[in-house]
């Protein structure tokens, strides 16, 4: 019989992941927990939590494992996990994707920053953190995220089998999918060899962050605002989808611009920004400025609708959206940009 190694005061060894629609960590919860129960007898669950069920928006997949004579009788989000999946690094921004780690927590990351980097972005005390460049992976392989993150899983949880993780993925894809089965395995194995971890002691003179339920909301009966009155709208001005972004982005070449504005016509999202200038003849035309990563949530229809490749995709790397950036006009209004 497999042996946990370790357990809640329920009898629970739990694992969270932090996601965003479109990334595949919902289906490769239910996959984790799968391969757990049917790979090595464990007893499992798995389910979700998200709120509106779109590309880019937040998502939480919770997974307990507990040994058979133990009953799940539990539901309840994942809040003080064993193992975090965090499958996108920018969720940091507006997330807090460690809440309710032990001092002994796993915390995998899809990055490409070294597991010390990432201790400074994430405001890790002690753990240990593990790097797998899953995007990387994934775009190489042609194939997704979420498989190069649970082959990292699997490289972390080593009382888990990764021979039954396989059977699991050729059981889900093979039948409506079989071009996508090798693919798949690929990107696991990979995820699984690639995957880099280093363990940071707690410091002797601090303690871990006392545990703060991460989804109690901050307004309510006492402290709502007078007359139930929205106070951040979605359509604000200060929202950012930035985190949306899954890897890829559009980069933008003045110099291959012809102003048409067939990117404006597929945009989504209200990215690009515009001036009215004087053509060549003095006549008032609107030119193209560049792009408000603010708001761009990576969806590239605009580097489809390009006609002159003035727009193409490119791996996203840290820094380029905050230096390329052309703020909105009324950003600049408001915050003087």
């Amino acid at each position: 019989m497999v042996a946990l190694p370790k357990v809640n005061d329920l009898g629970f060894f739990e694992i969270r992941l932090e996601s965003i629609g479109g990334l595949g960590a919902n289906l490769a919860g239910k996959m984790l927990a799968e391969a757990g129960v049917t790979g090595v007898g464990l007893n499992g669950v798995s389910f979700s939590s998200y709120g509106s069920e779109k590309k880019g928006s937040a998502v939480k997949a919770h997974i307990r494992f507990c040994l058979p004579e133990t009953n799940i009788r539990d539901t309840s989000p994942v809040e003080r996990p064993h193992v975090v999946g965090i499958f996108h690094e920018s969720l940091s921004k507006t997330v807090n994707v460690i809440s309710g780690i032990y001092e002994d927590s796993l915390v995998l990351v899809n990055s490409k920053k070294t597991p010390e980097e990432l201790k400074e972005k994430l405001g890790l005390i002690g753990g240990t953190i593990a790097v797998v460049d899953a995007i990387g992976i994934a775009l190489e392989e042609k194939n997704r995220v979420n498989m190069a993150m649970l082959g990292a899983l699997f490289r972390l949880c080593d009382f888990l089998d990764p021979e039954s993780m396989k059977g699991v993925i050729r059981k889900s894809l093979e039948k409506k999918y079989p071009q996508a089965v090798q693919p798949a395995l690929r990107t696991f194995d990979r995820g699984y060899h690639e995957v880099k971890f280093q363990t940071f002691q707690l410091p002797e003179d601090q303690l871990m962050p006392a545990f703060v339920r991460h989804d109690t909301p901050v307004l309510g009966y006492a402290t709502q605002p007078i007359g139930g009155t929205i106070t951040n709208p979605g359509n604000s001005i200060l929202k950012d989808i930035s985190i949306s972004r899954a890897g890829m982005m559009p980069h933008f070449d003045d110099e291959k611009c012809i102003h048409c504005a067939a990117c404006d016509n597929v945009c989504p999202d209200f990215c690009f920004v515009w001036d009215e200038l004087a053509d060549k003849k003095g006549r008032p035309q609107m030119f193209l400025q560049g792009i408000d990563y603010q708001y761009c949530k990576g969806c590239l229809k605009c580097v489809k609708a390009c006609p002159t490749e003035a727009l193409s995709s490119a791996r996203e790397e840290e820094g380029y959206a905050d230096g390329h950036r052309v703020p909105h006009r009324f950003d600049r209004a408001v915050f003087g940009a």
